[in-house]
């Protein structure tokens, strides 16, 4: 990955704090976060925001808990019950779209970019901005508006740092080497809980079925996206960003096992792969303490009792939505855009009851051959596309349901 460390981003000296902004901090990745932040040692962050969608209790919890200087819920519903729970502790509060995006351009060290869906688009594009060191957790930024995001970054002087485990990987295992020498990169799945399962099986599949993740514990969305497997055509999408690297140069591996996190093969021959076991605090762990490395009280993996390793190629006839992924990739500008937002709306209504799991693909799908593609100039191109795709999709729905 091409980077240039920015002044923001080095780790302060002489017992100095690292200054520090959450964004989604009470989602799955917010929280693994304050958990590293509360055990660091006394004066380790200054923690300056933290930004919730509107649960204010888990909010001012966390603010607490953290000492943070603002917290802030993007609905404003919720600010009256913010600001009575924090009432007294000298934490300032805001809400509403406009707070969300104040609160990202506060002055940060490393922020952490972790608000799900199309909501995390302009806070993160507002963080990134600002330089410093940027975690990058929200799938949808890199999707939707990757060419964009890695434009500001370079222009700010920011460092991005990727948080999902097999980006992650990738990045450990080529931090120390030129880009040049890289011949492909491998993000593995693990093919969530219907690998083994037939198209007939998968028809029938519930959403209780689809959530329960045979290896990860995560939200309800990102569950059903690695039930078929649009999470990894996502991450594909992702790489070709980060690593600045073509479709074609990007593999899958299904890794039932969820140790190996991702592989890079050198134009030596050399392949190396990060392991580590399955659990997001590794990779937040790395961003928060990068470039150095922060110690981590949790179980050491184990090779000997993990046994065997396995590996598979993916199925693309029973996992379509990894084949719609590259093809959005290769048809660029606005197609990743149109595919993230018809996948929301897919994985909603299959959530809700109203689709089949089989179905998912097939919306989006149709909704990709209607909607077309253009060029995603900036982020006002890339929102429309969104909206319009979740037109179509409420208008195509009528035929899967």
């Amino acid at each position: 990955m091409d980077m240039t460390r920015a002044a923001g981003g080095e780790v302060v000296e002489g017992g100095g704090a690292r200054r520090v902004t959450v964004l989604g901090a009470t989602g799955s990745i917010g929280r693994a976060t304050l958990d590293l932040i509360a055990a660091a040692p006394e004066g380790r962050y200054d923690v300056q925001a933290l930004v919730a969608n509107g649960n204010a209790a888990a909010l001012a919890e966390a603010a607490r808990r953290v000492r943070a200087r603002l917290a802030v819920v993007a609905d404003e519903a919720a600010l009256p019950a913010l600001r009575e729970a924090l009432a007294g502790t000298g934490i300032a509060t805001a809400a509403g779209a406009e707070a969300v995006v104040e609160a990202a351009t506060m002055p940060s060290d490393w922020t952490m970019a972790g608000i799900v869906g199309a909501a995390g688009l302009a806070p993160t594009l507002a963080a990134v901005a600002q330089g410093g060191i940027v975690a990058i957790a929200n799938k949808e930024c890199l999707v939707c508006a990757g060419a964009a995001l890695m434009a500001r970054a370079e222009a700010a002087g920011t460092v991005l740092l990727p948080v999902d485990s097999e980006h992650n990987a990738i990045f450990q295992a080529s931090d120390s080497a030129g880009r040049e020498g890289i011949e492909r990169i491998v993000l593995t799945a693990s093919g969530g809980p219907f690998w083994g399962w037939s198209l007939a099986e998968m028809s029938r599949a519930t959403a209780a079925q689809a959530v329960a993740h045979p290896v990860w514990r995560m939200g309800a969305k990102i569950s059903v996206d690695s039930a078929t497997m649009m999470n990894k055509g996502l991450e594909v999408i992702e790489a070709a960003h980060l690593f600045r690297l073509p479709e074609e140069r990007i593999g899958v591996l299904v890794h039932r096992q969820a140790l190996v996190h991702g592989l890079v093969y050198y134009a030596d021959g050399s392949v190396i792969a990060t392991l580590a076991p399955p659990d997001m605090h590794t990779p937040i762990a790395h961003t928060l303490g990068w470039p150095r490395r922060i110690g981590l009280a949790m179980p050491r993996l184990d090779l000997a009792a993990a046994g065997s390793l396995t590996f598979e190629a993916p199925d693309e006839t029973r996992f379509p939505a990894l084949g719609l992924a590259r093809a959005a990739l290769r048809a660029g500008g606005t197609a990743p855009a149109v595919l993230n937002a018809a996948n929301e709306v897919a994985v909603r209504l299959f959530l809700d009851g109203r689709i089949g799991f089989l179905s998912i693909a097939g919306l989006i799908e149709a909704v990709l051959a209607r909607a077309g593609t253009s060029a995603a100039e900036d982020l006002d191109t890339v929102l429309a596309a969104d909206r319009d795709a979740r037109r179509i999709a409420g208008e195509e729905v009528r035929s899967f349901a």
